[in-house]
């Protein structure tokens, strides 16, 4: 009987030493520190109810343009960044150059630890059409999956939900077919979804003068409406990239000096950024709707 009594204290020891480690390990909610609202929403939404998220960059801004909000955001926010379970980043070049330097460089003055990153698989991908926020998602999930497997089946589930939000917003048969009639001049970060999603015609594009050494620039496109404004007579819309400012007046300018009536609009790529359009979803439905 006392080596019985002696096994059953031995055995109870061993789970009050195990049990609080696994606890650790997975805490009863996640909390996750995100570069910018493209990785937030997904993590909010696949998370549930076992997950908390913030998100560094502002949504209105391209992160290159943040050098001086992204350090006071990261100070708001210093109690929960410390504390953080997770850190997700899209890893491109924004969150490169500004967003996780800003973040390991709070951590190490801190003495906080080092931020271990989990990061999108192909960063040059993008996310601005249902099909690649779904992969996106994808990896989301599968990263909460492994911090916290026991609650794996619920993660999938909210997942699978969340990637019915964007076959919610296909553009139908009718659309499609104003969309593939619709000319326009169009932003480079915006190229993807309006010619590959959209599927507009998209007569020329333009960028900021760092991308594409400054080959692509909107009075690159100017000059080309001074020299073939016949390309562009049928140009519908002119549409700019909220997030990198206001690129294309002169290009509307130019147009309309031509006579050709083209309208000049803002899509925009990260959630959060305009009113109702919350969720990344939301934002590509507002795109849609801004052109039809």
């Amino acid at each position: 009987m006392r080596i019985q009594s002696s096994n059953l204290a031995i055995l109870m020891l061993a789970i009050f030493l195990i049990v609080p480690a696994g606890a650790e390990t997975a805490p009863s909610t996640l909390k996750i520190v995100c570069t910018t609202s493209v990785l937030m929403d997904p993590a909010t939404y696949i998370g549930g109810d076992r997950v908390e998220a913030i998100s560094i960059a502002d949504p209105t801004l391209c992160p290159h343009l943040q050098t001086d909000i992204i350090p006071n955001r990261i100070q708001l926010n210093m109690d929960f960044i410390k504390d953080a379970n997770m850190f997700m980043a899209y890893n491109d070049s924004n969150d490169q150059r500004y967003n996780m330097p800003a973040i390991n460089d709070f951590m190490t003055a801190n003495n906080y630890g080092t931020a271990e990153w989990m990061t999108i698989s192909n960063p040059s991908r993008g996310w601005n059409t249902p099909t690649n926020s779904k992969l996106l998602a994808a990896e989301v999930e599968g990263w909460l999956a492994n911090k916290d497997p026991a609650n794996k089946t619920y993660y999938e589930q909210r997942y699978n939900d969340y990637a019915k939000s964007f076959d919610a917003i296909e553009p139908t048969e009718s659309e499609k077919k104003q969309l593939n009639q619709t000319q326009v001049i169009v932003m480079l970060w915006q190229k993807d979804p309006v010619q590959n999603w959209l599927g507009m015609n998209v007569v020329n594009f333009f960028a900021p003068e760092f991308a594409l050494n400054g080959t692509k620039t909107a009075a690159r496109v100017v000059d080309d409406i001074n020299a073939n404004p016949e390309k562009y007579q049928n140009v519908k819309y002119i549409i700019e990239n909220m997030q990198s400012g206001e690129l294309a007046k002169g290009i509307e300018e130019s147009l309309k000096d031509k006579g050709i009536d083209a309208e000049r609009v803002i899509f925009t790529n990260f959630p959060g950024s305009v009113e109702g359009a919350d969720t990344m979803a939301e934002v590509l439905n507002h795109n849609k709707q801004i052109v039809l």
